[in-house]
């Protein structure tokens, strides 16, 4: 077992897109009022004051939608300041992303995850569930694809793009989307489809194997292994000449629980140990609220990262239903 040094902390559970595989059509969302909210002061406070006197170094930024969180380029400056920091990065759909790149990457973020799983506008705006067109006339797609233009220029590094494949959808670009790093130094990940909160969509259409997507990418152009780049459970692989690398992360077919070294904050303050596991949460939110002691705080997560080991494969589901989460992908900040 890693050792677990990597918070994921999600902002917000709202979001201006409605993927299917986070918050699947007919899913009716409690959203979190802003007063259950963390506030950015209450985060500090837990970043320095339990997660970083137990071991934690590194941190990433989730939401929902993180560029919907106010005072995001605060937060970051104030995280990136930190001493103990070792690493700050975020994951966003990239939508609102092109006009504060520069100033979250002047804050201190230097890493950064955008989701795009089409490069097609009219797949891309059924998998997101939106309008086709913004009130300035342009396409979602092409605001998310300028974002990622405008992080790669401004110089995050690296810069990688995430792909859920879903069967029947998308699964007819692996060969576009894994072009993409051919000429640039992207790094494109391969995501297993999930059945968490969206049940009615993963039934009969099943997933992709990550294997299934290597062998159609060494097929056209070979593969070769490449060095790890982040903190991730991807494994790396690389089109031969290419500058960027390519991705796969096989939470479905191929168990990586052994090399988890990350637990997840919920925006409304509860700690996970697990994103498959709602066992052993801890409520950190309302234990600071109601003024309970950072010693005691920091004895109930080195308690809790004592028994993450035994959360594995096998157990993932424990306390839940298959594909019944009580919290949809966008709320546990996945």
């Amino acid at each position: 077992m890693n050792q677990v040094d990597y918070l994921r902390i999600s902002l917000i559970d709202r979001c201006n897109f409605r993927c299917q595989y986070c918050m699947p059509e007919g899913t009716e969302l409690d959203y979190i009022l802003k007063q259950n909210l963390l506030t950015n002061q209450e985060l500090l406070t837990l970043i320095q004051e339990v997660f970083i006197p137990v071991g934690f170094t590194r941190f990433r930024l989730t939401g929902g939608e993180p560029l919907l969180r106010p005072g995001l380029v605060e937060l970051v400056e104030a995280m990136a300041s930190l001493p103990e920091t070792q690493d700050i990065s975020m994951t966003t759909n990239g939508f609102l992303l092109a006009p504060v790149a520069q100033n979250l990457y002047n804050a201190g973020l230097r890493r950064i995850n955008i989701s795009l799983d089409s490069l097609d506008s009219d797949t891309f705006n059924q998998i997101i569930g939106n309008k086709k067109i913004d009130h300035r006339g342009r396409s979602q797609w092409q605001n998310v694809w300028d974002g990622i233009q405008t992080a790669y220029q401004v110089g995050f590094d690296p810069l990688k793009l995430n792909v859920v494949v879903i069967p029947g959808i998308n699964d007819c670009e692996i060969l576009d989307l894994a072009a993409l790093t051919i000429h640039k130094k992207w790094h494109v990940r391969f995501i297993e489809f999930m059945p968490i909160g969206n049940s009615e969509l993963f039934t009969g259409k099943g997933w992709i194997a990550s294997a299934e997507i290597r062998q159609q990418i060494r097929d056209r152009w070979g593969l070769t292994e490449a060095e790890v780049c982040g903190n991730g459970p991807a494994d790396i692989f690389k089109i031969p000449g290419a500058q960027g690398t390519l991705g796969f992360i096989s939470q479905m077919s191929e168990c990586f629980c052994d090399k988890c070294n990350r637990v997840r904050l919920s925006a409304d303050g509860w700690l996970r140990p697990c994103l498959l596991n709602e066992t052993g949460q801890i409520d950190l939110k309302t234990a600071l609220r109601q003024g309970v002691s950072m010693t005691t705080l920091r004895e109930q997560l080195q308690e809790l990262l004592t028994v993450k080991s035994e959360i594995n494969f096998k157990q993932r589901y424990s306390g839940t239903t298959t594909g019944n989460y009580s919290r949809t992908m966008s709320q546990i900040g996945g």
